[in-house]
């Protein structure tokens, strides 16, 4: 009698214990789950932003904007030849190929095998085959000319329509390239001729295998897959299916997500599609979806639109099984419950240990979940074990990190200043104080030049440079953030009033314009200089996104006015 009621109550304890730290733990996952799947979805949207943007640059050095196109390239090979390699370096991987056509049927192309080795496809004559030469280096000497077997009319292809019937420059469908059985699209854009009228189009191809390899790559869960898919269903990456196939004929096709065979990645692209025919995700921030997947498994979802100006609209999901974040919560309640049925004494202990300890972390890492998803990135997590609490906590940790910080500067990044700088407003709102604060809006005058001249690398070291100089600039309570490129954003939390803040915008801009010595790679020393406009709340604006848009038109009426 007294042995059996014992048991029982320790057996009760052990599973309220259980249920609570369950509980807690679900909690936490359910915040931690959607922070990061929001993360590995902006990841793969910066990645793809990576990918595309090269190509804007490389269609600009091809035909600069504003420049006309010569009505006849018969006399103009050798310069569009040089132009045409100037692009293609910009980008070797995935721009290696540049090529133009015009109104005529006339044709120039310029294919890069590697840095030195090239071929020239050009087609001068309406209605005779592209001639082929072979060279290397940028002045090489053109090879004996090889003629294609069929005529290559340029007016009649897709990137022509599509350029020539564009205002601004434009993506083609996707498809797929019969000599690597990848997925490739093209940017075009027509270019004038000297009567102000469309004189041809100018295109670069952008080969989509990196990009699937990237998502190919990314670890995710054991179950959890990530996709990149267009509003039709096609697919462009997958990390667990293929995105072409051979078709009927022997013939290369492009996969849709019902053909993959991936019963989780359809029932995932049903419910995003569903979302998408209502509204959601226009253009706006990541979207998450909770579901019922394939036998009956909760599955977490986050998904987001991307798309452009060019006509680019491509839709981002990761989706992964509830089950693959419960795991180690799952695992650690049963072994806590199978203890206490085994041992009484040592499983009323145990039961308060878990109590106090792993319910108590538990708690901790979803009060920090909940204030990093109402927006302080910077929220404390004072949990240090070394089970799988412990390596949810530091993952956690790792990814305030990554959330907040710039990788190449070290500064905190733009998302994280802007909270910042919102905090700040909402504390001079919340206290009633008139203690003002500042911001300044940074903006590097040479750094185009220096990148142009020196190189990306000397840029990169050039910011690095320049952030360490603003760091050591900076009193107790300030901050400095890498905004974008080589646009930066000071939050001065200390300036005692306007004045103090415009001393310490001049003392910036002296800083700035001292050289640079030990970037560039001949030795030489660089200027960068700054122009810097400043924002004082409450006078300037009340809000964020006030005081930086104040800041940032003070910068600019500094720059003109400097001329």
């Amino acid at each position: 009698m007294l042995t059996l009621p014992h048991a029982v109550l320790v057996i009760g304890v052990a599973v309220l214990i259980g249920a609570l730290s369950y509980r807690a733990g679900s909690r936490a996952v359910d915040t931690m789950a959607e922070q990061l799947l929001t993360e590995i979805v902006a990841r793969i949207g910066q990645a793809a932003e990576r990918h595309i943007v090269g190509s804007v640059a490389v269609l600009e050095a091809a035909f600069p904007d504003g420049m006309t196109a010569p009505q006849n390239l018969q006399g103009s090979v050798d310069e569009l030849r040089t132009r045409f390699w100037i692009a293609t370096s910009l980008h070797l991987d995935p721009n290696n190929y540049v090529y133009y056509g015009n109104r005529h049927g006339q044709f120039l192309g310029l294919w890069r095998f590697s840095e030195q080795d090239a071929e020239l496809r050009v087609r001068l004559g309406g209605d005779e085959a592209r001639s082929l030469h072979r060279f290397s280096g940028i002045g090489g000497e053109l090879g004996e000319p090889a003629l294609e077997p069929t005529v290559f009319e340029p007016r009649a292809r897709p990137w022509y329509r599509a350029g020539e019937g564009s205002a601004l420059s434009t993506w083609t469908a996707v498809y797929v390239d019969f000599r690597t059985a990848e997925l490739v699209t093209t940017r075009a854009r027509r270019v004038a001729g000297p009567d102000g009228e469309v004189e041809g189009v100018v295109a670069t191809d952008l080969s989509l295998r990196k990009l699937n390899d990237f998502v190919r790559r990314l670890r995710i869960s054991e179950r959890g897959l990530a996709f990149i898919v267009e509003p039709d269903g096609l697919l462009i990456a997958s990390s667990r299916t293929g995105n072409v196939r051979r078709g009927e004929g022997g013939v290369n096709e492009r996969v849709e997500v019902a053909d993959a065979g991936d019963p989780l990645q359809l029932a995932a692209w049903g419910h995003v599609r569903r979302a998408l025919a209502v509204g959601a995700a226009a253009d706006g921030p990541a979207q998450t979806l909770r579901f019922d997947g394939p036998g009956g498994a909760p599955i977490e979802l986050v998904f987001e639109r991307m798309r452009d100006t060019a006509g680019l609209d491509w839709v981002t999901v990761v989706a992964v099984p509830r089950g693959d974040f419960m795991q180690g919560i799952t695992a650690n309640v049963a072994w806590t419950a199978f203890v206490a049925a085994l041992a009484a004494a040592l499983a009323t202990l145990l039961g308060l240990l878990v109590l106090g300890g792993i319910a108590a972390d538990l708690q901790r890492i979803a009060a920090a979940a909940r204030a990093v998803g109402d927006g302080r990135l910077d929220a404390p997590l004072d949990v240090h074990r070394r089970d799988e609490i412990g390596e949810l906590a530091d993952n956690f940790r790792a990814m305030q990190r990554r959330l907040q910080q710039d990788l190449l500067t070290g500064l905190v990044n733009r998302d994280a200043i802007v909270r910042r700088i919102t905090a700040r407003v909402a504390e001079h709102r919340r206290n009633g104080d008139d203690r003002p604060f500042a911001v300044l809006f940074l903006d590097l005058d040479e750094f185009k030049a220096i990148n142009d001249q020196h190189g990306h690398a000397a840029g990169d070291r050039v910011l690095v440079e320049v952030s360490r100089r603003l760091r050591q600039s900076m009193r107790a309570g300030d901050l400095v953030a890498r905004y974008a490129g080589d646009e930066f954003v000071v939050l001065l939390d200390g300036a005692s009033d306007a004045e103090a803040a415009e001393h310490t915008r001049r003392h910036l801009e002296d800083e700035l314009r001292r050289p640079i010595e030990g970037v560039a790679a001949d030795g030489t020393a660089l200027h960068v200089g700054a122009t810097i406009g400043m924002a004082v709340c409450p006078g300037d604006g009340d809000t964020a996104q006030d005081l930086l848009a104040h800041a940032d038109a003070d910068m600019y009426a500094r720059k003109a006015a400097r001329g």
